[in-house]
Parts: C-alpha cells; sequence; structure tokens
C-alpha cells in the first residue's frame, strides 16, 4: 500500500488543541515491511494510577477529545487519544481498498497495546472508537479495568443498522464532495465555528487523503456474511463474559446509535448495577457538545469503580 502523511503545518495553532504529538510505528499487514506512523496525544503523569484511552470514530480524529482530555488530566489520569490510520496526523493508507475491519483491529492493537504498553485501561469509545475499542476489550479483558461507551456499537450485521446510519452511508459513497468538517457539523447540536470546522478539515488537504473516511462507512457489518461479522460474533461471546464495570453514556440526540445502549446493558454482565446516564442536549459527536460533561461521567465512574 502506498501511505499519504497530511503537512505538519496543517496542525499549527488548532483551537484548543495544544497537545505535542507523539508517534508510533505499526507494520502495514500487507507483506512488504511498510510501516505506518501512528499518531497519539499522551497527556497528564505517565506513572498516573489510570490510564483513559480515548477513541475517536468517522471522520473525525483526535481533536474531537479537546474538551475532555484537560479535566481528566486535572483529575489526575493519563490520557492517551490515538488517531486512527486514515486520521488526524496519523499516515493515510491509499487506496482505500487497503481499509479493512480486520488491518484497523490490528494497527490499533500494536499501536496501543504493544507498542505504548497500556495496561488498567479505562476505555472511553464513541462510533468506530467502539467498533475496534470493543474488539481489543473482548480479545484482552485483562488490560481494561472499565469501559464507558458513548454513542456506538458492535455490529454483526444480524440485526437492521437503522435508517439513519444506512442514509449516512449512501451519502458518505454518493456525495461529490465529502466535506469532513461539514460532516461533524451537521451531526452535532451545538453551532461550531468556521475555524473548529476547519480543525476537523486539516488532516485532509485535498481528496485523495480522505480514501479512510469514504471507506469507513462500507466497513461496518451490515449483512450477515459481511466479512467482520463472524469475528464481531465472536467478540460478543467473549463480552457477555466480561464482568468488570461497562458503563454507556449516550446522548439524547443521535438517531444513528440510539438503542444500542439497550443491547449492552442487556447483554455485558459489567453493565449490572452501573450509573449508566443518558446526556442532554447532545447529537452523535457528544465529546463536542457536551465534552465537560462526559469528561465528569468518566471521572466519576473511575473514582466509583
Amino acid at each position: 500500500m502506498d501511505l499519504l502523511r497530511t503537512p505538519d503545518e496543517r496542525f499549527t495553532d488548532l483551537p484548543g488543541y495544544p497537545f505535542e504529538p507523539h508517534y508510533v510505528d505499526v507494520d502495514t499487514g500487507d507483506g512488504s515491511g511498510t510501516r505506518i506512523r501512528v499518531h497519539h496525544v499522551d497527556e497528564g503523569p505517565p506513572d498516573a494510577t489510570e490510564t483513559v484511552l480515548l477513541l475517536h470514530g468517522e471522520p473525525s480524529w483526535s481533536y474531537l477529545y479537546r474538551h475532555m482530555i484537560p479535566p481528566l488530566v486535572a483529575a489526575g489520569h493519563r490520557c492517551v487519544a490515538p488517531d486512527l490510520p486514515g486520521f488526524g496526523r496519523s499516515d493515510k493508507p491509499t487506496p482505500r481498498t487497503e481499509y479493512t475491519y480486520a488491518r484497523h483491529v490490528d494497527w490499533l492493537r500494536e499501536a496501543v497495546l504493544d507498542r505504548l504498553d497500556l495496561d488498567g485501561i479505562t476505555l472511553v469509545a464513541q462510533d468506530w472508537g467502539g467498533l475496534l475499542g470493543l474488539r481489543l476489550v473482548a480479545e484482552h479483558p485483562d488490560r481494561f479495568r472499565r469501559v464507558v461507551a458513548a454513542n456506538t456499537f458492535l455490529p454483526t450485521g444480524d440485526r437492521d443498522p437503522g435508517q439513519a446510519f444506512l442514509a449516512w452511508q449512501r451519502y458518505s459513497q454518493e456525495t461529490p464532495v465529502l466535506h469532513v468538517g461539514g460532516v461533524i457539523k451537521g451531526a452535532c447540536t451545538t453551532p461550531l465555528s468556521a475555524d473548529v470546522i476547519a480543525a476537523y478539515d486539516a488532516p485532509f488537504p485535498d481528496d485523495s487523503y480522505k480514501e479512510g473516511a469514504r471507506q469507513f462507512p462500507l466497513l461496518v457489518p451490515t449483512s450477515p456474511d459481511d466479512p467482520a461479522a463472524d469475528a464481531n460474533r465472536s467478540a460478543w461471546e467473549r463480552l457477555r463474559t466480561f464482568e468488570r464495570p461497562f458503563l454507556c453514556a449516550f446522548s439524547d440526540g443521535d438517531p444513528v446509535t440510539h438503542g444500542a445502549d439497550r443491547i449492552f446493558r442487556d447483554e455485558v454482565p459489567g453493565c449490572r448495577d452501573q450509573p449508566h446516564t443518558t446526556i442532554e442536549g447532545g447529537g452523535h459527536f457528544l465529546q463536542e457538545d457536551r465534552g465537560a460533561e462526559l469528561a465528569d461521567v468518566v471521572a466519576r465512574f473511575i473514582d466509583a469503580t
């Protein structure tokens, strides 16, 4: 595969994002020996008792967590927020056929669990952050101390994904111009300033950098015979034995993942007796709409468990 790298100057002076970049290299897995540079934010004490892993989704990047990282660090926690390959400051594989669900699980595993050697993790996962992060929880449950699922799901293709998701999937393939900042804006309940919209666009100088943003909606299993369906079914089998604390913190204004929290609460033992919450006034990207509130939910959950 070929790799594109967004020029560093695209990330200069982004509003509310003062974090120093950190990088690890992971194998592409295509047999070529090529390695992908994966970016992550790493804030707070490296020896903190609690490490919070913040996983973004599609088509956002770690910029989405800029409202949450400072209060979590102020509470004494270490925050690690990777950019998935294809997004943010991470390298962007091309062509889009190089993007697969399995590869992204492998890349995230190597970057976070192997290279950063994270343990005792509190996972905060939204959108594709859950589709990938919950696979890691299922495969390596002992690495995770607790989970916060926020506007996410783990589909196997055995359930109707809903009209809102299917509409987004069609739009992502049919629109002549995929305006990433505009997509984020449209899935928020609060107005975004022009400079914030531009920050979400920063990783993508032109359409050649958006291969991942275009391909990710097609990688969500929507039929039982999807290539990722069996692996996700196996993950669900293991999640049904996951006893560690698992909290649902969904917003009240996301048509895409609405109702998925009930599935987690019914299926995952760690959800029992937890203070599941509905965050009012948030859209799909609740970190943007209600980031401080979600950070407070995470901090209180850590304190309580």
